[in-house]
C-alpha cells in the first residue's frame, strides 16, 4: 500500500514539473536539459556493453523491456513476462545489452529496414527521409533496470553511444528514426538534435498500446558537426560531442567480423522457436504473408521445423524471392585501361553474388565498362577479380551499377560461401574455401535483363 502511494506520488510530481516546464520558452527548456547532462569518459568497470547474442542475455532484455512498457502504459501484461515484437526475430534487427557486474540492466534495439518495414510506418510518412541518400534505422525498445534509472545516465549514456557507434560504424546507417512519447521527445530534440517528422502528435499509436507518439530523425551524417556546435566548448562531463565523436569506451564490446557485413545476426533455430513459439505466441500470430517472408529469410533447412506454417495455397498467391540475412559493404577499386593510361575508380560495393555485384559509384561509367576489381571483403579478405559493368540504376540519389564476375577468385568464393551458409554472425568466422569454381557456358554471359546471373546467393534487397 505505502509502495502505491509513493509511486502515485512520484507520478503526480514529475506531471507537476513537466506542466512548470511547458511555461518555459523552448530555449530555455532545451538549456536546462543540456545543463543536466553527465557523461562519463570512464565509465566504472563493472558496465559491460555488447550485443545481446545469447538466450539468457536476450531474455533478460525482453524482461526488462516488458517491465518498462507494462509501467508506462505501452502494453498489457503477457503471460510470458517479455515484451517479443516480430521485428526481434528479423536479422536486420540487433539489440543491445548494458551488463553490470555480468547482469543484463539495461537494453536497446536497432532496427533495419527489411521485409516488415519499420513500426513506427504504421503512423509516420519516411517520404523525407527517404529523399536523402543513406540507410536507415529504427531506434526501438529502450529500457533501464529501475534500481539503475536514478544514476545520472551513468547507463543510459553509454548505452546510447554505444548504439551511435554501432549505427554509424557497424549498421550502414545514415538516418535514425524514433516514435517516442511526448513527455520525452524534446530529450532528443535538446541533447541530440532530433528532429519531428511531424508537428502533429499521434494520439493512437498500435506499436505501443494506443499511446500518444512523436516520431523524429536523426541524419548520423551530420550529426558530429551539430554536435561540435554546441558542445565543443563544454567541460568533459557535458561535452557530448567529445563523448559521442571522440571518446572511446574500453566497456564497449565491438563485433568481431570476419567480412565486411554491415549486421550481426544471432538467432539460431532453437531461439527462435524459445522466443517466439514457446515462451511468446508471435510465430502463431502471424499472417500468411508474414510467414512465407519469414520463410524467404530463413531459407536453410535447420529452420524449416521452427518456422510458422503458412495455409496451403498461399505459397501459389505470394510469389516470393530470397531475403537477406546478412548485408555487406566493402571498399573496392575498378582500374580500367584506356589507350595508355590506366584509370582508377573507388566503389563501394553493396550486394554479392557468385558471379556479380552491385556498387555504388559516384562517377558515370559507360555500360559495358571492363576492368580488374580490388574488393576488401574484410579487414585480411581481399578479392581480385575481372568484373563487365552490365547495368545501372539510381537508389536514393545515388547510381548504382551492376557487374558480372565471370571467374571469382578463392577469397571471393569464400565471402559468398559464408554468406550463403551463415545462420548467425558467428558462423563466417569458421567458413572454410569451396573448391575453386569456374564460369558455365550458361554463366560466361549475363542473362537477359539480369546482370547478376546466376541468382544472388547471400544478398538481396528488402
Amino acid at each position: 500500500m505505502k509502495r502505491s502511494l509513493a509511486s502515485t506520488a512520484r507520478k503526480s510530481l514529475h506531471q507537476a514539473v513537466r506542466s512548470a516546464l511547458g511555461l518555459l520558452p523552448q530555449s530555455l527548456r532545451f538549456s536546462l536539459f543540456r545543463s543536466l547532462i553527465d557523461c562519463d569518459p570512464r565509465p566504472d568497470a563493472r558496465l559491460e556493453l555488447k550485443i545481446a547474442d545469447t538466450q539468457d542475455e536476450l531474455e533478460a532484455c525482453f524482461r526488462i523491456l516488458h517491465d518498462a512498457y507494462v509501467a508506462s502504459g505501452f502494453m498489457q501484461p503477457d503471460p510470458s513476462g517479455l515484451r517479443v515484437t516480430i521485428y526481434h526475430a528479423l536479422p536486420t534487427t540487433t539489440t543491445l545489452c548494458a551488463k553490470w557486474d555480468g547482469r543484463v540492466i539495461g537494453t536497446i534495439s536497432m532496427i533495419r529496414e527489411g521485409v516488415f518495414g519499420f513500426p513506427l510506418q504504421s503512423v509516420f510518412k519516411l517520404g523525407q527521409v527517404r529523399a536523402k541518400a543513406g540507410k536507415i534505422a529504427e531506434i526501438s525498445a529502450l529500457a533501464i533496470d529501475p534500481k539503475f534509472r536514478k544514476t545520472g545516465g551513468k547507463i543510459l549514456f553509454p548505452l546510447m553511444k554505444f548504439m551511435y557507434e554501432y549505427c554509424r560504424e557497424y549498421f550502414d546507417t545514415r538516418h535514425i528514426v524514433i516514435a517516442v512519447n511526448p513527455n520525452k521527445i524534446e530529450m532528443y530534440e535538446s541533447l541530440l538534435f532530433f528532429e519531428r517528422l511531424q508537428a502533429q502528435v499521434v494520439n493512437n499509436y498500435d506499436f505501443a498500446n494506443g499511446a500518444p507518439a512523436v516520431g523524429a530523425c536523426l541524419d548520423l551524417l551530420h550529426a558530429p558537426e551539430v554536435f561540435r556546435q554546441t558542445y565543443a566548448q563544454q567541460r568533459d562531463r557535458k561535452n557530448l560531442h567529445r563523448y559521442f565523436v571522440e571518446t572511446r569506451l574500453p566497456n564497449i564490446q565491438v563485433p568481431q567480423r570476419r567480412f565486411f557485413t554491415t549486421n550481426d545476426p544471432v538467432m539460431t533455430p532453437a531461439m527462435l522457436d524459445h522466443f517466439f513459439n514457446r515462451r511468446t505466441a508471435v510465430f502463431a500470430s502471424l499472417s500468411d504473408r508474414q510467414r512465407l517472408l519469414l520463410q524467404s529469410i530463413y531459407d536453410h533447412e535447420t529452420y524449416a521445423a521452427v518456422l510458422p506454417q503458412p495455409s496451403i495455397g498461399a505459397t501459389a498467391e505470394l510469389a516470393l524471392r530470397r531475403h537477406q540475412r546478412f548485408s555487406i559493404r566493402c571498399p573496392a577499386r575498378l582500374r580500367v585501361k584506356s589507350y595508355n593510361t590506366q584509370l582508377t575508380f573507388e566503389l563501394q560495393v553493396t550486394e554479392l553474388s557468385l558471379h556479380g555485384f552491385q556498387a555504388e559509384c559516384t562517377v558515370p561509367l559507360p555500360e559495358g565498362t571492363q576492368g580488374r576489381v580490388e574488393v576488401e571483403l574484410g579487414q585480411h579478405e581481399t578479392a581480385f577479380v575481372e568484373a563487365t559493368a552490365v547495368r545501372r540504376h539510381e537508389t536514393g540519389g545515388l547510381a548504382c551499377y551492376g557487374f558480372h564476375v565471370p571467374l571469382p577468385d578463392a577469397t571471393w568464393q569464400l565471402c559468398v560461401a559464408a554468406l550463403d551458409a551463415g545462420r548467425t554472425h558467428a558462423d563466417l568466422q569458421a567458413t572454410t574455401a569451396p573448391a575453386r569454381v569456374g564460369p558455365s557456358r550458361s554463366e560466361a554471359q549475363p542473362a537477359a535483363g539480369d546482370p547478376l546471373t546466376p541468382p544472388l546467393l547471400a544478398i538481396a534487397t528488402d
